[in-house]
């Protein structure tokens, strides 16, 4: 007979919480990968797509569920990399609209793609060994 595996110290956050962590990170993997495997671009499908926006207001509304949690690392890590990736494609555009930008606008959008697949990979790896992010 096997012996029971033990569960995780989830440090006393509701088992709740940390399964609504891991849905939003799915939600936001699913946008990835729609953006991979479809035909719009990773970060037109992080921002625009249905996943990655319910998964921001579930972040924003659940917030303070998990105030002063490991599980706020989390969710602050997911809102950081939603608002930033925003501002980086907006930078983008700013720059596609010059003639001489639009090189260094392709250069960034590849950067904050590969940047965005690491946020979102990083931190369900992290959720999943029960660890916070950092909160910088």
């Amino acid at each position: 007979m096997q012996s029971p595996v033990p569960a995780p110290d989830l440090g006393g956050v509701r088992p709740s919480l940390v399964q609504l962590t891991h849905v939003i990170y799915g939600l936001h993997a699913f946008s990835v990968l729609t953006g991979i495997f479809g035909a719009a671009s990773v970060i037109g499908a992080f921002l625009i797509g249905w996943p990655s926006i319910i998964a921001v207001i579930l972040n924003y509304v659940k917030r303070g569920d998990v105030a002063g949690t490991w599980l706020e690392s989390h969710f602050s890590w997911q809102i950081r990399t939603f608002w930033y990736t925003f501002l980086w494609v907006g930078i983008a555009f700013v720059l596609a609209v010059s003639i001489i930008g639009f090189p260094f606008a392709m250069v960034l959008v590849a950067g904050v793609t590969v940047w965005l697949v690491y946020r979102v990979a990083r931190g369900w790896i992290a959720l999943s060994g029960v660890k916070p992010m950092p909160m910088q």
